[in-house]
């Protein structure tokens, strides 16, 4: 586990942080239509799956990678083990100047997420989880205040972007018997550790892809919440077109009432 962490720090330190707010114009492109890629994310991804292969030699399903080569996700499904890696998670964060981004990896076994690792360079802070161990943040194990029972007083982030128009109408609608509801970071990194530690009590995603929420759902699970399909099945990855939806919630009993709030009539 502190392998794997220290691979992220210094990835992270060698191919990222000095482009900070330090980008050339030449160094963002864009991957497809409206999604964007910097050096740093590419530079970033190559070290750390290099550094990977050496640690456990099985595939390494990066972002950028995937985007280059879509068949590279299948190893997800049919490889007994593989890598995840996003080299720069929340780039567009990344390239506004703006320090909500991080830097991740998770192992999949078996088509579970059985260890996950989050690095935020902008805070120093590293969070840690591994399947029926824990979740660590900075080292120590993390343990969240129960819930409140008491929805109203619920905050969280809808993340409605991909919904079709009349499916996001009904979900905010349905929100507003819960509390506040906050906009969200622009990245899966910094989101699912506001559920880790208490800062937030749910996240609703619609696009689901791997590298994004292996890592951040295996910490909530860890730190003792609930992400799951809209269906109710646990999360696990999957390659880019499969399932839409996941709720992430930080109490498995405040899931199912949030299910019940928010998806119903959907």
């Amino acid at each position: 586990m502190e392998k794997v962490a220290e691979i992220l720090v210094e990835a992270s330190a060698e191919a990222v942080e000095p482009r900070f707010r330090a980008l050339a114009a030449d160094e963002v492109m864009e991957k497809a239509p409206g999604e964007i890629v910097t050096v740093a994310d590419r530079d970033a991804e190559r070290i750390i799956s290099r550094r990977l292969r050496e640690l456990l030699p099985v595939p390494v399903v990066g972002e950028e990678a995937v985007a280059a080569d879509p068949d590279l996700a299948r190893a997800l499904s049919v490889e007994p083990a593989a890598w995840l890696v996003d080299p720069v998670d929340g780039t567009n964060n990344f390239v506004a100047g703006r320090p909500a981004y991080a830097v991740m990896a998770s192992l999949v076994r078996q088509g579970q997420t059985v260890a996950s690792w989050i690095w935020q360079p902008c805070t120093r802070t590293a969070y840690a989880a591994e399947l029926g161990a824990g979740a660590w943040r900075n080292g120590e194990r993390l343990t969240r205040d129960p819930v409140t029972t008491t929805p109203e007083k619920w905050t969280g982030i809808l993340k409605t972007r991909y919904l079709a128009p009349p499916t996001r109408d009904r979900l905010l609608a349905n929100s507003r018997a819960l509390g506040p509801l906050d906009p969200g970071r622009g990245a899966a990194g910094i989101e699912y550790p506001l559920v880790a530690t208490g800062e937030r009590d749910f996240v609703l995603y619609w696009r689901t892809l791997p590298w994004d929420h292996a890592p951040g759902s295996l910490l909530v699970t860890e730190s003792g919440g609930r992400s799951a399909r809209f269906d109710g099945s646990s999360y696990r990855p999957e390659p880019p077109g499969g399932p839409h939806g996941l709720l992430v919630a930080a109490d498995p009993a405040q899931w199912e009432t949030l299910h019940e709030i928010l998806l119903r009539s959907l």
